[in-house]
């Protein structure tokens, strides 16, 4: 009964663009049954996703995935740059039907497991100076800076609805070198996070971190100490633009 109830859902179709998309979602419902147990986050930013999934009960990460993706009126494909649940499907792309109605995404569509049927609910609407989708391209040592151009290994960070996620990965090899992310606040040059999931350590859930922020010439420039208390200053560029492709 569930199943039919959420299929007949998907006849309420809006028209919706990508932008549509853009903030933090939480999934509700898979298959007719209310997602209780693990926490799913999916993060939309400029043409970009991401999410990241924890065990409730214990903050044990499950597993994260993301890449590129496109919305063309309800035609909704997902192209895989990372997927710690099958890294052999990074670079395959999947079409799916998506819907939004009242508040909640409905993404719908035949897999290998079967038809698969989500709903997410949107969290609440959030924009600062840091909501986007970056790739890091620079480190500050002393008083020298590196650059690095990305390519198939690259670090993405990602930010939109107050939600962030980081990812290091490489896209053409499959590897995957460990992600986290959370809730943040960015303002008055001071930006904070939240972790919420960290696939390295399930310990450092809770953990506050915060840091000094500026915005120069449309780059972030982050400086604070890292998880480890080492001292960083990183400079991330916005993922369009740092970031070239094959």
């Amino acid at each position: 009964m569930k199943t039919t109830m959420l299929l007949a859902f998907l006849f309420l179709s809006t028209l919706v663009g990508a932008q549509d998309l853009e903030g933090a979602w939480k999934m509700t419902h898979q298959n007719g049954k209310e997602v209780t147990e693990i926490e799913y986050i999916k993060i939309y930013q400029d043409n970009y996703f991401a999410f990241g999934a924890k065990q409730v009960s214990d903050n044990h990460f499950i597993g994260a995935g993301g890449g590129p993706y496109s919305l063309d009126s309800d035609k909704y494909i997902e192209t895989l740059d990372f997927f710690t649940l099958d890294p052999l499907q990074v670079g395959n792309s999947t079409s799916f039907k998506l819907d939004l109605v009242n508040g909640k995404m409905v993404i719908s569509g035949n897999t290998d497991n079967g038809m698969l049927v989500e709903i997410w609910e949107k969290l609440p609407e959030q924009k600062d100076a840091l909501t986007g989708n970056w790739v890091i391209t620079g480190r500050k040592r002393g008083e020298e800076i590196s650059r690095s151009t990305p390519g198939a290994r690259r670090t993405v960070k990602i930010l939109s609805g107050g939600r962030f996620q980081w990812i290091a990965f490489n896209s053409e090899t499959k590897e995957f070198s460990g992600t986290g992310g959370g809730t943040y606040t960015a303002k008055d040059g001071k930006y904070v996070e939240t972790i919420t999931f960290f696939s390295r350590d399930d310990s450092r859930v809770g953990a506050e971190l915060g840091f000094d922020f500026k915005v120069i010439d449309g780059e972030w420039h982050h400086s604070g100490l890292s998880s480890k208390g080492d001292p960083i200053y990183e400079i991330w560029t916005p993922y369009a633009i740092g970031y070239k492709g094959k």
